[in-house]
């Protein structure tokens, strides 16, 4: 009998697909579920970006396009990185790919060797351990607690840095938590990665645009390190783009050649129409998703106030993406007709049986003491899944 490869064994099955398939079999059954597991927005692509796909269909822009994009796709891109982050680049540091997650495998598997180390601040969105293992690295986790808004620091940063550290990568807006890492913030990291010229940093900028305190900071800016920061970026999020995968990063130019020679061989470039309707949406002014953005902030701060009236759940105050991640310590250990509460992973099967809402794990994110909460869903529903959550922990005992 064959065997598949060792590969597979050191990868987890994505947490996020997982409790959305468990929350879709149930709804094939009939069952009414509230799905809040998976970060996808509940808007429509804007119109105007809609249109620009037509347009190329019925224009035949159907043929390969460059592997890393098309000219004036890569061309705008690096338009919007001035315009939105006052990062420079040239069209050929521009890799457009299948949403921003190849972007980062690409990235981590143009730099990464068996054995070298990558940091990853925790909680961490939910691929980015898999793809380093996907690349033989060492993950090595620096955990970031809720009382500092789940944000490392510089210290803790220095202190995990070894001879083999290769690269970091980071999300800010993050998901599961919504932190921001502020420009101080992010000096003061570069001012620690900067005495490691051999070390690259992925930014991890795709809910850039979900924002509720202001202006994005890309650290990418800084001097004394954007020669060796990898910024990226994709339309899933702000444009409600999810199912169109067009991701894309701005990097050193031997990082650029280098993950269109691994998208080469992988998959090519992305959809040629899919492109096209990205041309449209990165020219687009910013302002247009400022409704998005509004919808989100009021909806944060419809589920705070009713988490307040939930016994136990600890959160902060996320300003930005459309997650919080409340602390779920008080219900471990506790249970209901038999089921105990063992972690986070056993409260979310317990309320996707008992209350019937999908939620993730915060296992998936490397701290199962969490769950992440997502509220793309609408006022109605999120208040809806709020009433059904607190009234099955209140049989926890």
């Amino acid at each position: 009998m064959q065997t598949l490869s060792s590969r597979l064994a050191r990868l987890s099955e994505s947490q996020t697909i997982a409790m959305a398939r468990r929350s879709r079999e149930l709804k094939a059954k009939g069952i009414d579920v509230i799905n809040l597991s998976l970060g996808e927005p509940d808007f429509p692509t804007p119109d105007i970006i809609k249109e620009a796909a037509k347009k190329a269909i019925d224009e035949d822009f159907s043929h390969y396009t460059h592997v890393s994009g098309y000219l004036e796709l890569r061309q705008a891109i690096t338009q919007k990185f001035k315009r939105d982050n006052n990062l420079n680049f040239d069209a050929d540091q521009i890799v457009v790919s299948t949403g921003a997650k190849q972007s980062i495998a690409n990235a981590v598997l143009s730099i990464i060797n068996p054995g070298d180390e990558v940091i990853i601040p925790t909680p961490y969105w939910v691929s980015y351990l898999d793809i380093v293992k996907l690349a033989e690295g060492n993950a090595i986790l620096v955990e970031a607690g809720i009382e500092n808004d789940f944000k490392v620091t510089a210290n803790q940063l220095k202190n995990a840095i070894t001879p083999r550290t290769k690269l970091m990568i980071f999300s800010s807006p993050c998901n599961p938590t919504g932190s921001i890492y502020t420009m101080k913030e992010l000096e003061e990291i570069a001012e620690v990665f900067a005495a490691y010229p051999d070390i690259y940093i992925i930014s991890d900028e795709i809910y850039e645009h979900i924002n509720f305190i202001g202006k994005h900071f890309s650290i990418g800016t800084i001097n004394s390190i954007k020669d060796r920061v990898i910024t990226v970026n994709g339309l899933s999020k702000a444009f409600a783009m999810t199912g169109w995968r067009v991701g894309y990063l701005g990097g050193p130019k031997e990082i650029a050649k280098a993950c269109d020679k691994i998208q080469g061989q992988i998959t090519s470039a992305t959809c040629s129409i899919a492109q096209k309707a990205a041309y449209t949406a990165v020219l687009l002014d910013p302002s247009v998703t400022y409704s998005m953005r509004d919808t989100f902030k009021k909806r944060r701060d419809t589920v705070l106030q009713l988490m307040k009236d939930i016994p136990g759940f600890k959160t902060n105050t996320p300003n930005g993406a459309f997650y919080i991640f409340p602390d779920i310590t008080y219900y471990i250990g506790k249970s209901y007709q038999g089921t105990l509460i063992r972690n986070a992973t056993d409260l979310c099967f317990y309320l996707l049986d008992k209350a019937r809402v999908a939620l993730t794990p915060g296992a998936a994110f490397g701290n199962d003491n969490h769950i992440r909460f997502t509220y793309s869903a609408s006022e109605e529903q999120l208040a809806e899944a709020l009433k059904r959550i607190k009234e099955s922990l209140a049989n926890l005992k």
